[in-house]
């Protein structure tokens, strides 16, 4: 059973990191209605790699590209020469809202934001703005549109997904959409904004995990969990952001919207079952 709830969780993280419906909320939700205990500091680790494996992997060259158009730019005196150059520092900019938010605020937000309740709001007031940014974008914009205010609102609504429920990719597609972007460029502009946070992410996780390890004894570690667990994450966001990106060239985000309002309800509804009257 524990190897078979890791693979779950895994396939879970994988699924909700880079779909519109919140990671955070179903890895808080999933072990509540069905009752498992955490599985603990290394096994989070273990799934934060994982995600994080998975967008690298797919969007390597993409990256490898924009390091190499903003190194050459730079020593060519010209930072903004190019498409290529002017993304990479586009989301340089993005990036650095949801970094320092997260280092202010990651502490605060775990201790006092991951509540059943809490995450029935944001997953239904999210479910209204992804609603809203897919029947009012006029889906004309491109990557080569984008500018710095782009960047900055897409950025800054990056930071909101700390809050469990929102979801990441949910919240920065939404924002994109509403500055009139068509849905594809809404998705990859969202991922990519995504890498440095979720790699940034995973490599802190991993820090703490050491950290705590030299100052404290920690659980026995089991390997083959802690594989199931990072492997299932890694294929599955893999998958996911591939036929993802295939999905919205002719589909829309509704179906993400009834579903966050489907779960949000269901929730609502085991929480008020379980709770003592």
């Amino acid at each position: 059973m524990e190897l078979l709830s890791a693979a779950i969780l895994g396939i879970i993280q994988g699924l909700t990191e880079f779909l519109p419906i919140s990671s955070s909320a179903h890895l808080i939700l999933v072990p509540w209605l069905l009752g498992w205990n955490p599985k603990g500091l290394v096994f989070d680790v273990a799934l934060h790699v994982g995600t994080a494996a998975a967008i690298l992997a797919y969007f390597c060259r993409d990256w490898v590209t924009l390091i190499h158009e903003a190194i050459l730019g730079i020593l060519a005196g010209k930072p903004l020469g190019n498409p290529q150059r002017k993304l990479a520092w586009l989301l340089v900019v993005g990036s650095l809202p949801a970094g320092i938010v997260g280092l202010l605020f990651e502490k605060q937000v775990e201790t006092t934001l991951r509540s059943p309740l809490v995450t029935v709001v944001t997953l239904a007031l999210l479910a209204a703005v992804l609603y809203l940014a897919e029947r009012t974008s006029r889906r004309i914009r491109s990557l080569q549109d984008y500018g710095w205010a782009d960047a900055i609102w897409i950025g800054l609504s990056q930071a909101l997904a700390l809050i469990p429920g929102v979801s990441r990719s949910g919240i920065t597609m939404s924002a994109a959409m509403l500055r009139d972007s068509d849905r594809c460029t809404a998705a990859r502009f969202s991922f990519l904004l995504a890498t440095p946070v979720t790699v940034g992410a995973g490599m802190f996780e991993l820090w703490k995990f050491i950290h705590t390890v030299r100052i404290s004894a920690v659980e026995p570690v089991n390997w083959t969990v802690l594989a199931a667990g990072v492997l299932c994450a890694a294929v599955t966001g893999f998958l996911c952001i591939r036929y993802f990106l295939r999905y919205l060239q002719t589909r829309t985000f509704v179906p993400f919207v009834v579903y966050r309002l489907m779960l949000a309800a269901a929730v609502l509804l085991m929480y008020l079952r379980s709770t003592p009257r």
